[in-house]
C-alpha cells in the first residue's frame, strides 16, 4: 500500500513537479496483470490514461485513439516497446487494479499539490455515477465519498462505498489516510454520528456536522433551545435566564434574488442531554436563511441546525463554513459531471469505474492547479488535447 512516509520521501525527490511525483508513487503499486504476455508496461497504460482523460478522453476506446495520434511525443518519455496500448489493455489493467491502492495514490499525490492543509476546510460528500449500475449483473451504481480542500480547490482523497448509507462507517477508516491536522472538517447530516466526530478528533482536526431528524434527540434540544431564546426576548419565560448567544449576518444580491443568513450561536452546552457523547463538543448552532426572489416577491425561509468543536472560531467564520462546505458539491460534483460527464460514464467491468472515478479526479487536479487559465475546466480540456505544449505546462507545473 502507498503509505503516507514514503509518499513523503517520494514528494521530496520529486519537489516542483507533480507529474513526476505522479509516476514515482505508481511505481509503488504492483501490476494487477499476470506476468505472461505482457506487452505494455504498467505505468504507460496508466499515464496514458491520465494524460487522455485530461484531454477529453472519457472512455478506452477513446485513450487508444489519443495514444495513437500522439504516438510520436509520448515515445519520448515512455516506455513503448509495442506502441500505444489498445482499450482492451486499458480496460484490463483498470479493471483489475484495485480501487483502494489506487485512492491511496491519490490522497499521495494531493499532498504534493498542496502540502499544507492546517487551517483548511475539508468538505465531506458522496457522489453517485448514476450510470455506472449494472441490472443485468446486479451491480448497484458506484458510491464514492469524497474529500475536497476547500481553499486549495483540490479532491485531496476518493474512498468507494457500496452505497450512501456505507459512507458512516466508511468515513471514519477513509480519515485515517487523510491528513487533517489543523483541519476543519464538514459533513452533512447522515454523517452527524460521534464515531465521525470521535474520528476527526483523533486525526487533530475540527468538526462542524450538520444535524436534522436521525439525531433526534440532539436535533429536538438544538431546536428547543433556540426556540426558547427566541421566546425569551419577547417574554421571560418562568424567571429563566436565556443561553447567551453570538449571531452574524450575510445579506446578498445576485440570480434574481435576494439572500439573508442569520447564524446563533451558543456555548453553553447545559442545554443539551448528552453533550458528552460528543468529542470535544464546543457550541450548536441555528442558521436561517430567508430567499426572496426580487421577481416575483415571493419568500421562502428555512432553518438548519449543527454542532461543532472550534472553540476559537466565531460566528461570522462558522456561517461561512457552513456555506462553504457546498462547494464540494458546486466546484467538484458539478464540475465532474457537467465538464468530465461523469453521471453519463458507463463503466461498469469490475473495477474500471471506481479507478476511472480516481483518474478523473486526478485530471481535475491538475487543471485546477493552472492559477493563469481563463477558460472552464471543460475548455481547458480541449486546448490541452490541441496543444501539447500546455499539456505538458500542466503536467509538470508545480504543487507546492
Amino acid at each position: 500500500m502507498v503509505r503516507v512516509t514514503q509518499a513523503q520521501t517520494i514528494q521530496n525527490e520529486n519537489e516542483g513537479n507533480a507529474f513526476e511525483f505522479f509516476r514515482s508513487v505508481l511505481s509503488a503499486i504492483p501490476d494487477p496483470r499476470r506476468r505472461q504476455g505482457k506487452r505494455y508496461p504498467f505505468e504507460t497504460v496508466v499515464v496514458i490514461a491520465l494524460m487522455a482523460t485530461i484531454c477529453f478522453a472519457e472512455d478506452a476506446q477513446a485513450m487508444e485513439s489519443w495514444g495513437e495520434i500522439h504516438r510520436d511525443w509520448l515515445e519520448t518519455f515512455l516506455e513503448m516497446p509495442h506502441g500505444p496500448p489498445t482499450q482492451d489493455v486499458f480496460l484490463s489493467v483498470l479493471g483489475n487494479l484495485d480501487p483502494k491502492r489506487f485512492e491511496e495514490l491519490l490522497v499521495a499525490w494531493a499532498k504534493l499539490l498542496s502540502s499544507r492543509l492546517q487551517g483548511q476546510q475539508i468538505a465531506l460528500d458522496g457522489k453517485t455515477s448514476r450510470r455506472s449500475f449494472d441490472p443485468t449483473n446486479g451491480k448497484s451504481a458506484i458510491h464514492t465519498l469524497n474529500a475536497w480542500a476547500v481553499e486549495s480547490g483540490l479532491v485531496i482523497g476518493q474512498r468507494t462505498v457500496d452505497s450512501k448509507t456505507n459512507e458512516i462507517t466508511a468515513i471514519p477508516e477513509f480519515l485515517k489516510i487523510l491528513d487533517i491536522r489543523g483541519a476543519t472538517v464538514t459533513a452533512d447530516a447522515l454523517n452527524c454520528q460521534t464515531a465521525i466526530a470521535t474520528a476527526i478528533k483523533e486525526g487533530g482536526g475540527e468538526y462542524l456536522l450538520s444535524v436534522k431528524e436521525n439525531q433526534p434527540t440532539l436535533h429536538h434540544d438544538v431546536e428547543t433551545t433556540f426556540k426558547f431564546v427566541e421566546q425569551s426576548r419577547e417574554k421571560p419565560i418562568l424567571d429563566l435566564p436565556a443561553p447567551i448567544v453570538e449571531e452574524a449576518n450575510t445579506l446578498e444580491k445576485g440570480h434574481g434574488r435576494l439572500e439573508e443568513r442569520c447564524i446563533k450561536l451558543c456555548r453553553d452546552l447545559s442545554w443539551l442531554s448528552n453533550p458528552d457523547k460528543w468529542s470535544d463538543l464546543n457550541y450548536f448552532a441555528s442558521v436561517t436563511r430567508r430567499r426572496e426572489n426580487l421577481s416575483t416577491g415571493k419568500v421562502s425561509t428555512e432553518t438548519a441546525y449543527y454542532i461543532g468543536s472550534d472553540s476559537s472560531a466565531d460566528a461570522s467564520q462558522i456561517l461561512s463554513r457552513i456555506r462553504r462546505h457546498w462547494a464540494v458539491e458546486n466546484e467538484c460534483h458539478w464540475v465532474l459531471d457537467q465538464a468530465f460527464r461523469e453521471d453519463e460514464a458507463r463503466h461498469r467491468a469490475k473495477n474500471v469505474g471506481q479507478n476511472m472515478a480516481a483518474i478523473r479526479k486526478f485530471a481535475l487536479n491538475i487543471i485546477k492547479q493552472d492559477k493563469n487559465r481563463k477558460l472552464g475546466v471543460a475548455n481547458t480540456r480541449k486546448i490541452a488535447g490541441w496543444d501539447d505544449n500546455y499539456l505538458l505546462k500542466l503536467l509538470t507545473q508545480s504543487g507546492c
